[in-house]
């Protein structure tokens, strides 16, 4: 969808000319009361559930989570997928041309936060004609802007779902994206971010943010059980300082290759930077509860035992403040080893209690239909 009006940013720019590309699955009712938003995490997409035709490997990266008869069921819901504003996924970003200069932005486009992404999201879902949302879903960078949903439009929001995420980060956290940012930053090929002039791509700085970023999706246990201190196969101790012995050095270096060939350096700058600045209680002398006065929607949330980048703590903060407020709140904390990478994989009971969560949804919907339908006068058509 392409927007030619300028939208107003947090840093006080504006960005005019954009376009937003999105994914929908499922059917949209009469009354456009069953719209499920799914926001993504740093390095996903639109492209939610499902594979595009002919290509086998195309899964979307919550299909265990949406699709007919799965959680998210799009044979009840319509669920939209949207690829945020400077992202590489086809929404406009960095590598994109500036239309006020004819040049590609590169490191010249402006800071995005999650709160400027929600007000892109709301102008798409004007542009689709759904004012309100049945449900906004998210996990990790995705559970934030779920949660600012219920902040910057409260009205528009009935469930809101957020998954293995937190009300900001802890500094631990920005240490982590800062390392990875500087790895990114010092590469010879980064050039001051305008390395596409260059025919060039920063991928040395690409891989190491990636393995840092690796690390700290999975838990100790998993990393323990999956790798060990196997060496790689065939392979003995060389006491080099240079080769590739261990089978993690060896996972993390396929994860980190892989990454550098397909995600955008500047994205990664910018995306990052968007984690460490959301802080919704910054603006209420540093008060969750005074920040979240304002919801509206009744919430599910999710945390994983074992995930000490987004810990079950920092949910129960959010649990906390919503609670302070007399919202309609379900919590649920996992006991599962896979540490942050858990909200998206195939939990039987993380499913399950998503599963219900949306059944109740859709019998809410359904009531409040008919109520709409008992309301009307004699004779009126829809």
């Amino acid at each position: 969808m392409q927007f030619d009006a300028p939208l107003a940013l947090q840093s006080g720019a504006s960005i005019r000319g954009y376009s937003l590309a999105y994914e929908t699955y499922g059917t949209l009712d009469a009354d456009r009361s069953n719209a499920v938003l799914i926001c993504h995490a740093l390095n996903a997409s639109h492209h939610v559930a499902g594979v595009y035709a002919g290509q086998d490997k195309s899964e979307g990266w919550w299909d265990t989570m949406i699709g007919p008869g799965k959680p998210v069921d799009t044979d009840r819901f319509f669920v939209i997928g949207v690829n945020n504003l400077g992202s590489c996924f086809g929404s406009t970003g960095p590598m994109h041309v500036n239309p006020d200069t004819g040049r590609v932005y590169g490191a010249d486009f402006p800071v995005v936060t999650v709160e400027d992404w929600v007000h892109a999201q709301a102008r798409l879902l004007d542009g689709l004609g759904i004012r309100k949302l049945a449900a906004v879903m998210g996990g990790s960078l995705g559970g934030m802007q779920a949660l600012s949903w219920t902040l910057q439009y409260p009205e528009r929001v009935r469930h809101a779902v957020v998954v293995a995420s937190a009300p900001n980060l802890t500094a631990e956290n920005i240490a982590f994206n800062e390392v990875a940012r500087r790895a990114i930053v010092t590469d010879p090929d980064f050039h001051g971010g305008h390395f596409y002039e260059h025919g060039v791509v920063p991928k040395r700085g690409l891989r190491i943010a990636r393995m840092v970023g690796h690390i700290t999706y999975l838990s100790d246990d998993v990393m323990n059980e999956k790798f060990g201190r196997q060496l790689r196969e065939g392979m003995d101790l060389r006491y080099t300082t240079q080769d590739i012995e261990f089978q993690i050095e060896s996972y993390l270096r396929y994860q980190g290759d892989k990454f550098s060939e397909y995600f955008d350096a500047n994205t990664y700058l910018l995306i990052t930077r968007a984690l460490d600045y959301f802080d919704p209680a910054a603006r209420h002398g540093g008060s969750l509860t005074r920040a979240l006065a304002v919801a509206r929607a009744k919430f599910l949330l999710v945390s994983f035992t074992t995930d000490w980048r987004f810990s079950p703590k920092r949910s129960r903060e959010i649990v906390k403040a919503l609670l302070d407020n007399g919202r309609d709140v379900s919590y649920a904390e996992i006991d599962a080893p896979h540490g942050h990478d858990a909200f998206l994989l195939e939990d039987p009971r993380y499913l399950s209690l998503v599963r219900s969560y949306f059944d109740r949804i859709a019998a809410e919907s359904v009531a409040a239909a008919a109520d709409t339908l008992a309301d009307l006068p004699a004779g009126a058509v829809l």
